[in-house]
């Protein structure tokens, strides 16, 4: 007998038109997931931006980052948003067990901790106002803050979106969609932290030594 048996095209599956089902869940994570890689071809975009306008010719003689960026202040908000990053981690660690308390106990405790990252940058932009540092100061200037208030602005919509979560375990539990979302947070939160290392070390540190 051949190693190869033959086939009938007449009488052979060649597609499968069952319906397997798929899960929801899973399926909205990887459009979010993918919706991120967007959103991280934008912070690239502007990231570009900054380092074109970087030099000191392209702040026209006015303050560079080496006179108004101040590392310290910056590595509070650091530590602040990594710790939101953690609670909101414990959180979920929460979700697994089926603890409501524990997932609520973390996503307040994330919220918190964002507030009191962007309450420090919209200090910390304030003040540069103060010292009439604008994005119409000089084109290094508006490089500068284009991209830092671009992830503020990140972090302001994630806290709105903690807030519509803790709402929304609250009063619905644990469904299908609440846990999806819960999980597309998660990502969100966590890209906000890691797109902040590298604004604290090509902007801020880079930026106060040059």
């Amino acid at each position: 007998m051949s190693a190869h048996s033959s086939t009938d095209p007449k009488t052979a599956v060649l597609w499968d038109t069952h319906d397997h089902g798929h899960d929801v869940i899973s399926t909205r994570t990887f459009g979010f997931f993918l919706y991120l890689l967007s959103d991280g071809m934008i912070f690239a975009t502007l990231f570009a931006a900054y380092g074109v306008l970087s030099y000191s010719h392209s702040y026209a003689a006015g303050p560079t980052p080496a006179s108004f960026v101040h590392p310290w202040y910056t590595f509070l908000q650091t530590v602040a948003l990594f710790l939101s990053v953690l609670a909101y981690g414990m959180g979920m660690g929460g979700l697994k067990r089926g603890s409501k308390s524990g997932l609520l106990s973390g996503l307040l405790a994330a919220f918190v901790l964002g507030v009191v990252f962007l309450g420090l940058d919209i200090h910390d932009m304030m003040d540069l106002a103060d010292h009439g540092i604008t994005i119409m100061t000089s084109g290094g200037t508006s490089a500068f803050i284009f991209l830092t208030q671009t992830h503020a602005a990140h972090i302001f919509f994630g806290l709105v979106w903690i807030a519509v979560m803790i709402l929304q375990v609250m009063i619905q539990g644990f469904t299908t969609d609440t846990v999806g979302r819960l999980l597309s947070l998660r990502m969100f939160w966590h890209m906000q932290a890691i797109i902040w290392v590298f604004v604290y070390i090509f902007v801020y540190l880079w930026g106060y030594m040059s």
